[in-house]
C-alpha cells in the first residue's frame, strides 16, 4: 500500500512539557484515519506537525512521499488542510471565499470559477454562493471549510475535530461527504477527534494518551482485544466483588465511578453465578459490547474524560 504519511519516533517540546513522545504510525492512500484522544493527548501538536504550521523536533516524518525537515513546499501543494478554528472571512461571500482561495493556489480565470461551481454543487452549496459566511448554520459553514480545503485537488485532507460545534444532524451530513470524497475521487482522509464514535466509523484509530501512542488498529479489532461482552456491575462492596472475580474467574475488574468493569468471555452467562454468590451486594448488572472507550481505558489505565494534562 502506499503511504501517503510515515511518521518514525516523531517527539516534541514546548519548553520543558513534552506534548509527542515517539509516536510512530502510518496512513496509506484511501485511508480514513483517526486520531483519537482526550484533551491534552498531543492530537493538536501532531496535526500542526502534520499540516506543516510547526516543523517536527525530533523523529522523521513523511507526507506525500516529501520529508517535512525541508520539502514542506511541495507537500502543501498537494495538502488539503481545514483546522479546528474558522478560517473563512464571514464578510464575504461563500464563492468569494472560494475564489480567494483558489489564487492562492495560482488558479485563475475559467478554470477557477468551473471548480468553484463543482465544489459548490458537490456540496449542496450553489444556492447560498452568493450568501455571506456570517448568515451560514454551523454545519454548513463547516461544508464551505471542506470545499475550500479541497479547492485545488488535494490528495491528502487533514481535518481538525471536524465536528466541533456541529448537531448530530450536521456531522452525520459531514461524515456523508467524508465517505463520498474516499469513494469518488479517492481522497485520503486523516483526521483527529475525541468523539469516539466518530473514531468508530474510521478505517484505522491511532489513540494517543499523555502524548504517546496508545493502541493503533481497526476499531473492531482494537475492540476485539478486549474479549467477549464487559460486565457493568454495581455494589455495595466493590472490594469484595472484585477479590471474588480475581480469585474464582482470574480476571481484573476495573473500577469507573464507583461500579465495576470485568470484560469476559461469555458473560451473559457469569450473570447468574455472581447474583447468586451476592444477591444482598449487586444492586444492579448490564451487559454490553465493548467500545473504544472501554480500549482506551484497557490501554491507559484511565478513563476517556480524565483530565490529566502533564
Amino acid at each position: 500500500m502506499e503511504l501517503l504519511v510515515d511518521v518514525a519516533g516523531l517527539s516534541h517540546f514546548y519548553g520543558e512539557r513534552q506534548a509527542l513522545r515517539e509516536v510512530s504510525f502510518s496512513v496509506g492512500k484511501g485511508e480514513i484515519f483517526a486520531l483519537l484522544g482526550p484533551n491534552g493527548g498531543g492530537k493538536s501538536t501532531l496535526f500542526q506537525v502534520l499540516s506543516t504550521a510547526q516543523p517536527p523536533m525530533q523523529g522523521r516524518v513523511r507526507v506525500l512521499g516529501h520529508d517535512l525537515a525541508g520539502e514542506i513546499s511541495e507537500v502543501r501543494r498537494r495538502l488539503g488542510v481545514v483546522f479546528q478554528s474558522p478560517s473563512l472571512d464571514k464578510k464575504l461571500r461563500v464563492a468569494e471565499n472560494l475564489r480567494h482561495q483558489g489564487r492562492l493556489y495560482g488558479m485563475r480565470g475559467p478554470e477557477l470559477e468551473a471548480r468553484i461551481r463543482a465544489m459548490l454543487e458537490r456540496f449542496g452549496l450553489a444556492d447560498r454562493a452568493h450568501e455571506s459566511v456570517e448568515k451560514l448554520s454551523g454545519g454548513l459553514a463547516r461544508r464551505v471549510e471542506i470545499a475550500k480545503g479541497l479547492l485545488h485537488r488535494p490528495e491528502l485532507l487533514l481535518l481538525d475535530e471536524p465536528s466541533v460545534g456541529l448537531d448530530p444532524g450536521a456531522r452525520r451530513d459531514l461524515w456523508s461527504h467524508l465517505e463520498s470524497l474516499r469513494a469518488k475521487d479517492g481522497v485520503t482522509v486523516l483526521l483527529t477527534t475525541h468523539f469516539l464514535e466518530e473514531a468508530d466509523a474510521c478505517d484505522r484509530v491511532a489513540i494517543l494518551d499523555l502524548g504517546r501512542l496508545a493502541a493503533l488498529d481497526t476499531p473492531a479489532a482494537l475492540k476485539r482485544e478486549i474479549g467477549g461482552e464487559v460486565l457493568h456491575v454495581t455494589t455495595r462492596d466493590p472490594g469484595r466483588v472484585s477479590a471474588w472475580v480475581r480469585e474464582q474467574w482470574k480476571l481484573e475488574p476495573t473500577t469507573v465511578d464507583g461500579s465495576l468493569q470485568i470484560a469476559a468471555e461469555r458473560a451473559y452467562d457469569r450473570v447468574a453465578r455472581l447474583m447468586a454468590e451476592f444477591p444482598d451486594d449487586i444492586t444492579e448488572v448490564h451487559v454490553r459490547r465493548p467500545t473504544l472507550e472501554d480500549v482506551f481505558l484497557k490501554k491507559t489505565g484511565h478513563r476517556f474524560w480524565e483530565n490529566r494534562i502533564p
